[in-house]
């Protein structure tokens, strides 16, 4: 049986009396509501990201694809032909959503993933996702290039300049120098992970890519830009370790200026680990086990600089679960656990972002299922003690 340190055992105590205490106060944090976003009986819909414009209006992008189940495939597929992102909307902090969703890509190549939304200081809005294209099931391709009879074409980015109406693109990085795989021609794949960028209070674009070559664990990377996305730059590696991989990360710039890097990983027992940069993005220390498990992670400032870390949680009971850093998000490690949701029916769900709410209330957006059921997006309204 693997020990565990004190924090630990008294985060897991917390944790359970904050399950318990659902719908009421618990350290501050106060569960509203659960509210359902987009859910159709025959579409796979997963992958949310979420934005707030400036006059209100709440975005909610997602990759969704069909359920294949009733047309006697044993499985969901995360990469499936039709995957492709669509959006939806609402105006009233939540409480309604259109319902149905407008079309941000559907990609000629095949299986579109993973919406991540950055909202600029300008007010447009990038997009990253990736692509996978159908292949059919030969067994030649290498394992790193396929996933469900997909072989994998990298990343690209989308722009909107009118709140997510009209989209430009797909617009290809560059690959990662020197780190880059390899597509099944030999071609150099663009840049690409799943997360979110943060734009610095300096107006630059922060951005960690995965890379994965062949016999190695998956790395992280940092690009940056200096022109709202239009061109990008190599920086500096976030995370990399000869057992351990790195992928799925989202990025947060502290009041001090410090770039904080929440890590998802595999081959560590599913710890988030963090890595922080003093530099402004130079260079990261050394990444820190973060003592729990998270897959993967949002970090959305609070109007008093405190930061609420959202993230999926795929162990039972599956669900949704959240913390409350300080300012400078030193406590990662002993901050309480709160439960959002445990009532999940499979380990596939997750994935969440967040934005604030008026009234001290934030509003944490996922992808969930119930039973095995179809997979659906939904959402958590806390409000927060000031």
């Amino acid at each position: 049986m693997r020990s565990i340190t004190r924090n630990q055992f008294l985060g897991a105590m917390l944790t359970g009396a904050a399950s318990r205490m659902a719908g009421e106060s618990a350290g501050g944090v106060q569960k509203e509501k659960d509210i359902l976003i987009y859910n159709h009986p025959k579409y796979y819909a997963t992958f949310p990201s979420m934005v707030r414009r400036p006059d209100g209006e709440i975005l909610v992008a997602l990759r969704r694809c069909p359920e294949r189940r009733p047309l006697g495939n044993p499985r969901t597929y995360h990469a499936d032909p039709n995957g492709y992102l669509v959006m939806v909307r609402s105006m009233d902090n939540g409480e309604t959503w259109t319902k149905e969703p407008s079309l941000i890509l559907a990609h000629p190549y095949g299986s579109s993933q993973d919406p991540c939304m950055v909202q600029l200081d300008d007010g447009s809005i990038i997009c990253t996702s990736y692509l996978w294209e159908w292949v059919g099931p030969f067994p030649k391709l290498p394992p790193q290039l396929q996933e469900d009879a997909h072989t994998f074409l990298g990343g690209f980015l989308l722009r909107s300049q009118d709140g997510g109406r009209s989209w430009q693109g797909p617009y290809l990085p560059p690959p990662i120098p020197g780190r880059a795989g390899r597509d099944f021609n030999g071609n150099l794949l663009p840049a690409s992970n799943r997360g979110a960028m943060c734009q610095g209070r300096n107006g630059r674009l922060y951005w960690a890519v995965a890379s994965s070559l062949p016999g190695s664990p998956t790395e992280i990377h940092l690009m940056t830009s200096e022109d709202r996305g239009l061109t990008w730059r190599y920086s500096c590696p976030i995370a990399a370790d000869s057992k351990v991989a790195f992928n799925e990360t989202s990025l947060y710039e502290t009041p001090k200026g410090d770039i904080l890097a929440f890590v998802r990983t595999a081959g560590f027992d599913d710890h988030t680990v963090v890595v922080r940069s003093t530099d402004g993005g130079k260079s990261f220390g050394r990444w820190q086990d973060a003592g729990f498990q998270g897959h993967p992670h949002y970090a959305l400032r609070l109007p008093d600089n405190r930061v609420w870390l959202v993230y999926g949680y795929r162990h039972p009971p599956f669900g949704v679960r959240a913390r409350v850093l300080n300012a400078e998000c030193t406590d990662f490690a002993t901050a309480p656990e709160y439960v959002l949701r445990d009532d999940g029916g499979t380990y596939d769900l997750g994935y969440p972002w967040a934005v604030p709410l008026p009234g001290n209330r934030i509003l944490s957006v996922y992808y969930f299922n119930r039973d095995n059921g179809t997979r659906h997006i939904a959402g958590t309204i806390v409000r927060i003690a000031s």
